[in-house]
């Protein structure tokens, strides 16, 4: 056995693989005020389409993201919301990340103020919830996203962690 210290990874680096995508049509945020150091605030999920080359159909009503908006430029994000498969399978949706820019670009994207995704960094790390059949393979895998906030809406692409 060799005592050398690896100077690299041990296995090749993991790529990602686009499976779909998201419209989430959102409604007028819900401010709590400051809670423990940041701004509290509720986003509504109303709808939306669901599109890409292993998943279409649509986004239920009824979800929501709870945001931290923090001092610094980093707004902590937790989504919770429902996806329907164009076969009816009901998909729950937890995803949780951070959206990072300067004080000034959170500061508009929390007035729903359109700013340009190159400004800002929005990544989460979904988690779903499906029962089993055709659906179940995004139960068996690792996935990151990138989100877009657009005034009255979000698109989030979602991959698969190869």
């Amino acid at each position: 056995m060799s005592d050398a210290t690896p100077t690299g990874p041990s296995a090749p680096v993991p790529g990602l693989t686009w499976v779909f995508s998201l419209r989430g049509e959102l409604g007028p945020p819900l401010e709590l005020g400051e809670v423990d150091g940041g701004l509290r605030r509720f986003i509504p999920v109303i709808g939306g389409t669901v599109y890409g080359p292993q998943l279409g159909g649509k986004v239920r009503n009824g979800g929501g993201d709870w945001q931290t908006v923090r001092p610094g430029g980093r707004t902590d994000v937790l989504a919770r919301y429902f996806l329907e498969a164009d076969d009816g399978t009901v998909i729950g949706v937890t995803n949780a990340g951070v959206r990072t820019a300067t004080p000034e670009v959170i500061d508009r994207l929390t007035r729903g103020i359109e700013v340009p995704p190159d400004q800002y960094y929005f990544r989460t790390t979904p988690q779903f919830e499906v029962r089993e059949g055709p659906h179940d393979w995004l139960r068996r895998f690792l996935f990151v996203a990138r989100a877009i906030r657009k005034p009255d809406h979000v698109i989030v692409d979602f991959h698969r962690v190869d």
